[in-house]
């Protein structure tokens, strides 16, 4: 019920014109040189599909924009974005120099808020560009998951859940946005101990197509095995020193110290991985 309010208060600050030209569109549209409108700071996507921007550019060559971008005054006689970034970048492809346009007023919060809400109800967000829109809002302004939940209307658990996943080494995150693991897959790595773990679960994971369910196994049989071995005595140095090697390296590493030397163990998950790590050794 939040979801379909905040839905159509958002479309009563950007005015449709599916059927209708440019022209007809209601009072309170103008045009807007395009190099006139900056970014907007409080963006939350990070990735965008180049494919789809050509192709609605394509669509704006043949008919037009349809609908405007929201902007706010900024800067003198400039504006900045507040919603509409992809068509504010596909009618520039398109070769247009100027875009129709609502000119609002808004401080910070209310921007964060729109341009959040515009992308999570389109779910055109990946997940971890949803959760660092989520701690942004969270951040700035002093929201509670609650509240973040009325504002974008989802459930406040999905907002919790969705902020875990900023948890988890970058590197893992980053494989979260490209789409190589789904955030179901995050959050079960999220069980495990330490980012050096993690991170050589997620390749793990990744190199043998687990589905969501074998990951959740995958860890707990990790964690079992982890919890029924004999404890050894050992240094801070050595856990810290494993670690930084787990994250260099993107494998897990293990250091098991003798009364004289040791041994240093990495493991890997198919000859793709091990050629990667013969690489990064100079063997290769």
């Amino acid at each position: 019920m939040h979801r379909k309010a905040l839905g159509r208060g958002l479309e009563a600050l950007i005015p449709s014109a599916s059927s209708t030209a440019v022209a007809e569109i209601p009072n309170g549209v103008r045009e807007i040189p395009i190099v006139e409108i900056g970014p907007n700071p409080f963006q939350p996507r990070s990735r965008f599909d180049e494919a789809a921007i050509q192709e609605l550019a394509a669509s704006i060559r043949s008919s037009g924009v349809l609908q405007p971008v929201l902007v706010r005054k900024y800067g003198g006689d400039g504006y900045q974005l507040v919603a509409g970034e992809r068509r504010l970048r596909a009618a520039s492809l398109a070769g247009m120099d100027r875009i129709p346009a609502v000119v609002k007023e808004f401080d910070d919060r209310e921007m964060l808020e729109v341009a959040l809400i515009e992308n999570v109800q389109r779910e055109d967000l990946n997940p971890i560009e949803e959760a660092k829109a989520y701690q942004l809002l969270a951040d700035r302004t002093k929201l509670t998951h609650d509240q973040i939940s009325e504002r974008v209307g989802k459930q406040r658990a999905s907002i919790s859940n969705s902020l875990r996943l900023l948890l988890l080494p970058v590197e893992v995150q980053d494989m979260v946005s490209r789409g190589t693991l789904t955030a179901g897959h995050a959050r079960s790595l999220l069980g495990l101990e330490s980012a050096g773990d993690q991170l050589a679960a997620a390749r793990y994971v990744n190199a043998k197509g687990f589905s969501v369910r074998r990951t959740e196994a995958y860890v707990r049989r990790r964690l079992r095995r982890q919890h029924t071995r004999q404890p050894k005595a050992r240094t801070h140095a050595l856990g810290e020193w494993e670690v930084k090697l787990q994250r260099k390296f993107g494998t897990h590493v293990s250091i098991a110290p003798k009364r004289k030397g040791g041994r240093i163990e990495f493991e890997y998950y198919g000859q793709e991985d091990l050629e990667r790590l013969l690489e990064a050794w100079g063997v290769l």
